[in-house]
Formats: structure tokens, C-alpha cells, sequence
């Protein structure tokens, strides 16, 4: 028993950092964004990578992980409804979060680029925000739906 309320801190802490980091990272961005200044979009970006890295990889990397041995001590069989319905919506996040991660990578590098030449932000770094700002909305309405799941855990068919 020790280890299900364990597995089970572990898993909500999990999903804090996810949630917490995510929502984080959307606001300190869009903030820095809407500066049009190079250099503190380009600092704000490359934190925002070291954010990503650090607790965003790691709790993504731990959350499935947790999540099924939850489920195996518990007696959940990974066929109900509502696991089913948040591995897919996790996965869904997780198709969405890996192209945002290399698009910060690219956003940060043309920031640099323009704060050493005193240029203004380019276009090229304007199109690569919208998709940013495009992935983040279904990612973060994934998350809120996966967060009611796992809480509510309705019976799904």
C-alpha cells in the first residue's frame, strides 16, 4: 500500500510539473513576444528550452511510467475507458510538444541572431510563433481533459 500512495505522489506531482511548466512556459513567452525586443524574447526562449529540458522532458518521461504502475497495483485494467481515452490524449500532447520544442529551439536562434545585429525580430521568427501559439491551445485543452480523467475517471464505453 505504501507504494501506491507513492506511485500516486509521484504521478500528481507529475502532472503538476507538466501542467504547471507548460502553462509557464505559454505565458513568460507570449509576455516576451509581445515586447518585439530580440534580446529578452531571445533570453526568455532560452530559458524557456532549459525549462523544457529539465522539467518538462524529465516529468514526461516519468508520468506514463507512473501512471502504469499505478494502474497494475491498483487493478486498473489498461482497457477502461477513461485510461484509454488519457494515454491517447497524452499522446496527442506529446505529438504536439515535440515540434513546439524544436520551433523555441529555432524562435530562440533567430532572436539571438537579430538582438547581435540590433534587427528587429523576422518574419521567418513571426511564422514560427503563430505555429507555436496554434500547438499550444489543442496541447493545453489535452491537458485539462486528461487532468478531469484522471480525477473523475468516468465510466467511459
Amino acid at each position: 500500500m505504501p507504494w501506491i500512495d507513492l506511485l500516486r505522489w509521484l504521478h500528481v506531482i507529475g502532472a503538476t510539473v507538466l501542467f504547471g511548466t507548460g502553462a509557464g512556459i505559454a505565458f513568460f513567452m507570449l509576455v516576451a513576444h509581445r515586447t518585439r525586443m530580440p534580446a529578452l524574447v531571445a533570453h526568455v526562449a532560452g530559458t524557456v528550452v532549459m525549462a523544457d529540458a529539465l522539467f518538462t522532458a524529465t516529468a514526461a518521461v516519468l508520468q506514463p511510467l507512473t501512471g502504469l504502475a499505478l494502474a497494475h497495483l491498483v487493478g486498473w485494467p489498461l482497457g477502461e475507458g477513461w485510461l484509454l481515452a488519457s494515454i491517447g490524449l497524452y499522446v496527442a500532447v506529446g505529438l504536439f510538444w515535440l515540434p513546439v520544442v524544436a520551433i523555441q529551439l529555432r524562435m530562440r536562434d533567430l532572436a539571438r541572431a537579430a538582438a547581435a545585429t540590433g534587427a528587429p525580430l523576422p518574419p521567418a521568427y513571426d511564422r514560427l510563433f503563430r505555429i507555436w501559439f496554434l500547438c499550444g491551445w489543442p496541447a493545453f485543452a489535452a491537458m485539462l481533459a486528461i487532468l478531469w480523467l484522471m480525477t473523475a475517471r468516468p465510466a467511459l464505453g
